[in-house]
């Protein structure tokens, strides 16, 4: 039995954009910060709706259906631990 993972490997065509992303290297403080401002900590599409006090519903975080939601989040991480460990900077401003 084929397993999900190894055949969404097979089939995947954003598979380079996946490579290329968990590739990236944070050498540079500057782009540090830009991609933990540019990357949100949360989901900011994640809301309830309420009328009057009464909540009518919730919206649920749609950002894991971005197919590279993993790696995106894997490349904030990369930013914050580089201006943590190599800078010495406090990043929980960016938490």
């Amino acid at each position: 039995m084929t397993s999900f993972i190894q055949v969404r490997s097979h089939n995947d065509l954003l598979h380079p954009v996946r490579e290329w992303l968990e590739k990236i290297e944070i050498h540079n403080s500057k782009l540090a910060h830009f991609l933990c401002k540019a990357i949100p900590s949360q989901c900011p599409f994640e809301q309830d709706i309420t009328l009057f006090g009464r909540k009518l519903f919730h919206i649920p975080p749609m950002c894991k259906l971005n197919p590279l939601y993993e790696e995106v989040v894997g490349l904030r991480f990369k930013a914050l631990c580089y201006l943590a460990d190599k800078c010495g900077e406090d990043v929980t401003s960016y938490c």
